[in-house]
């Protein structure tokens, strides 16, 4: 039995039949009934493998819905092995723009406005187009230079259209393969609905402007657009005209003109600082969204893409990347395990000999081939391969530093990624120790105070009251402390046999010289009657033991 053909699904079944067949999962197609709708159709790519960079092509091609889903997969460090998660990592959306009719009716309706009454001037041709918008720039009534981001028309409806197809297949997936019943398909699908309804929220999108802006506020040379508040709806972003160029896209000549060192390292700080002690950062960081501005300082633009870490999971990263930039194998192994969700096919050994090669391969590379993204995207995959589920956030880190990678070396061949962690080690656990002493923090430790303080006479008081009255009990669940005594005893009593035993030894030994005229067989009567004694009670003792505690044991 195969997924409903829905013929306003059907397209998107074939797209994603498709992608399956052509990247070596022709299985999935079959056990989920998807080879229903191509039976029209020979696909020339039906048994090929293709290579990871054809995939990030293919997803470009099928619209937003794929290209974000192709975000998706590229935090799933243990669905996709590192070539297809390099070539995801990288994925952008450049499209055809839609008209500027539709722009101005989308404004118009959004701001409820006519376009000359909210700005002076305004740009017809878009600096950029994407799969969910295009930016154009403009001019408020003021004079001061905005961005206006226009979400395309009618991208919601394809997109929910979409998701339904994607919940459609993924459910079967989940309840008839072996591979939906090990990667959970329709929680990755929540998951991806969730991001992708926030991403399309433009207002959010100007929260997570101003919330970057102020936690990055101490950085000099890294500037984040501020959005205009009053000119900013779900479907249009207005926001600061920040003016610059790509960094990859610099000549050798004006990459001697600034100071790279000084910028890689500011910009490689604010990320450490936006993980490890805010928990909240830019989570897509491609050379599209970094900017050099005109008077050298570089943008963070399209927020759009965010993630949040717990400070549970803070302490665990801020150990990891130190553990992996300072050769400490084991250790980085031991806490991946804590980290993730450990499954029943989990080889431990395996893992740990896996991270501890990708590790000291790390350490012998030269500093212009460091890569943390590189080294944080394999133990993923690794841990993925050896039956653990990796946690979202490793893989996004992953991806994130795999960009600022690229940045680096482009700012400053020379720089070394693994010097700059040791290095902010010690001003990360101190802003973290501030951080815990923040007045909301406080406020909270004194109210449990206040609360503790507040109950302790009455609960000293009950405690005092179970004593006078003899009603204190104290359970230990630890250990059976009725076997534990019937050991004791058993102890107690071979250790007082065995002393007997050497007793009578002893003793016959000794009334071996003594004259008597009472002998057996010719040796003195008493010695051999203590002989035979001892004997006696050392056969007993091995029969108890051979026997008695055999069957014990079996019971």
């Amino acid at each position: 039995m195969g997924i409903s053909l829905r013929p306003e699904h059907l397209k998107r079944y074939k797209d994603i039949a498709m992608l399956l067949l052509k990247y070596g999962r022709s299985d999935l197609v079959k056990n989920a009934g998807l080879a229903e709708v191509l039976k029209d159709e020979q696909s020339e790519n039906e048994h090929p493998h293709g290579e990871a960079e054809s995939l990030a092509g293919d997803l470009e091609k099928m619209g937003p819905t794929f290209i974000k889903l192709g975000q998706l997969l590229s935090t799933r460090g243990d669905l996709l092995p590192l070539p297809y998660l390099r070539a995801l990592t990288r994925l952008q959306d450049n499209v055809e723009p839609f008209s500027y009719e539709e722009v101005e009716s989308i404004i118009t309706s959004e701001l409820g406005v006519r376009m000359s009454k909210a700005f002076s001037e305004f740009d017809n041709v878009p600096i950029a187009a994407a799969s969910l918008g295009q930016l154009h720039r403009a001019a408020m009534r003021d004079g001061r230079q905005v961005a206006v981001k226009v979400q395309r028309p009618g991208i919601r409806e394809q997109i929910a259209k979409d998701l339904e197809a994607f919940t459609d297949v993924a459910q079967f997936l989940d309840d008839h393969t072996e591979a939906g019943q090990r990667y959970e398909f329709q929680k990755m699908l929540d998951e991806f609905r969730k991001t992708l309804l926030k991403e399309l929220d433009y207002k959010q999108e100007a929260q997570n402007l101003l919330l970057i802006n102020d936690n990055l506020k101490e950085f000099d040379a890294i500037v984040v657009p501020l959005p205009v508040e009053d000119f900013t709806t779900a479907r249009v972003l207005t926001m600061d005209y920040i003016k610059g160029q790509k960094i990859t896209s610099l000549s050798p000549l004006q990459r001697i003109e600034i100071d790279g060192n000084h910028l890689v390292r500011q910009l490689f700080r604010s990320y450490l600082r936006q993980i490890l002690i805010d928990g909240f950062f830019h989570a897509d960081p491609h050379p599209g969204n970094v900017f050099l501005t005109d008077d050298g300082r570089i943008a963070l633009l399209d927020l759009g893409m965010v993630a949040r870490i717990t400070p549970g999971m803070q302490e665990k990263l801020v150990q990891l990347l130190l553990a992996i930039s300072e050769g400490r194998a084991e250790e980085a192994a031991t806490i991946l395990i804590s980290m993730g969700d450990v499954k029943e096919t989990f080889d431990e050994k395996e893992f740990r000999r896996t991270i501890g090669s990708l590790v000291i391969a790390h350490q012998s590379v030269s500093i212009a081939q460091i890569e943390v993204g590189t080294i944080m995207l394999e133990v993923t995959n690794a841990a993925g391969q050896c039956g653990i589920r990796p946690p979202v956030e490793l893989t996004m880190l992953g991806k994130t530093f795999l960009n600022l990678d690229q940045i680096a070396r482009t700012l400053d061949p020379g720089f070394d990624p693994n010097s700059a962690i040791r290095e902010y080690a010690t001003e990360i656990m101190r802003e973290r120790m501030l951080k815990s002493l923040s007045p909301g923090n406080l406020f909270g430790s004194m109210l449990e105070i206040k609360d503790f303080v507040e109950r302790l006479p009455g609960r000293v008081n009950k405690i005092l009251d179970s004593l006078a009255n003899n009603q204190i009990e104290v359970k230990v669940n630890a250990i059976d402390e009725r076997l534990l005594m019937e050991g004791l005893q058993k102890i107690a009593n071979r250790i007082t046999l065995g002393l007997v035993l050497a007793a009578l030894i002893v003793g016959a030994a000794m009334l071996m010289s003594v004259p008597t005229d009472f002998r057996i067989l010719g040796y003195p009567g008493l010695a051999i009657i203590f002989f035979l004694a001892a004997a006696s009670g050392g056969i007993l003792q091995m029969v108890n033991i051979l026997f008695y505690d055999e069957k014990a044991k079996k019971k």
